[in-house]
């Protein structure tokens, strides 16, 4: 089991989620009683949070689940899953903030700047702990959804940075459309975020190449072994963020299966300690296949 998948990890999650949870109702009641569409926003930005954080808790649970005979992979692809809703509501809550702020701007409210100091105040201090807990798990971390959880609270960090500096500027020159202008700047912050995370994974739910791997380099790399004559059809994907497969076509010479299997493990180290391949599975042949590329043309 990998570490991002201990009762360490799940209870530093679990932990967190509590934190952010409570302060996103903190800054969800504060935004109303002090009419800030800024803390208000932040407070979605909160619950991207809460919800990124979640997603990843019951990833990483679900995930230890052993593979059924319907289910030969496992479950790990729920990561994905997870993160790609969370991309999505992401996206979503950046339109209403965008459609809320251009409504403020246009007809700038009195806000009670002191409530909004106080309450980012204790928000920002809250993700300050929450990413002292994530930082190993996440800014490190090969899971999709834990490092997008990680840049989630990282990003509500600055979030109630810019909001703490706003209020102080609305206190001080009494200018209301700050707290528009600021609703605006986390929207972009909440599509920034959702971007990466949308993109990455589509890219998986595609059985992309992982990022990092070239499938000229593994077939560059394969066809090193001297008993390799040429590698072909190959495929090359993602289980989950951090779990990769291939399948290919081997054309060797005429050998015995002794030689094959000593052929057939060196290609498993090479996979494994240049491209973090773990799971392989390889077609030996002896004579030429009539498809000889290295990619497979699949008709739909």
């Amino acid at each position: 089991m990998d570490s991002h998948s201990t009762p360490s990890t799940q209870n530093r999650l679990t932990f967190a989620i509590l934190l952010t949870f409570l302060i996103l109702v903190a800054e969800a009641v504060g935004g109303i009683l002090a009419n800030s569409l800024a803390l208000l926003s932040d407070a979605a930005h909160m619950f991207g949070d809460v919800f990124a954080l979640s997603m990843s808790w019951f990833a990483l649970k679900i995930a230890c689940r052993p593979s059924t005979q319907t289910k030969t992979y496992g479950f790990h692809r729920m990561e994905i899953f997870a993160a790609f809703l969370n991309g999505v509501l992401l996206v979503c809550m950046a339109g209403w903030i965008f459609y809320e702020a251009i409504e403020r701007f246009q007809n700038p409210t009195a806000v009670n700047s002191q409530t909004v100091i106080v309450i980012a105040t204790i928000g920002l201090l809250t993700n300050l702990a929450v990413l002292y807990f994530l930082k190993d798990h996440g800014l490190h971390s090969h899971d999709l959804n834990m490092k997008g959880a990680f840049f989630h609270v990282m990003g509500d960090t600055l979030a109630s940075v810019g909001v703490i500096i706003g209020a102080v500027v609305m206190m001080a020159t009494g200018w209301y459309a700050v707290d528009a202008i600021l609703s605006a700047a986390i929207a972009v912050l909440l599509i920034w975020g959702a971007k990466s995370i949308l993109a990455d994974s589509v890219h998986i739910l595609l059985e992309g190449v992982p990022k990092g791997i070239s499938v000229v380099e593994v077939e560059k790399e394969l066809t090193a072994i001297p008993a390799i004559r040429e590698i072909h059809e190959l495929h090359i994907w993602s289980i989950c963020s951090n779990i990769y497969a291939l399948s290919a076509h081997a054309l060797v010479n005429d050998q015995t299966v002794n030689q094959i299997e000593s052929v057939l493990g060196e290609i498993q180290e090479r996979l494994k300690t240049k491209f973090n391949i773990t799971h392989s599975t390889v077609q030996f042949e002896s004579r030429p296949c009539q498809e000889g590329e290295i990619l497979c043309e699949m008709n739909h």
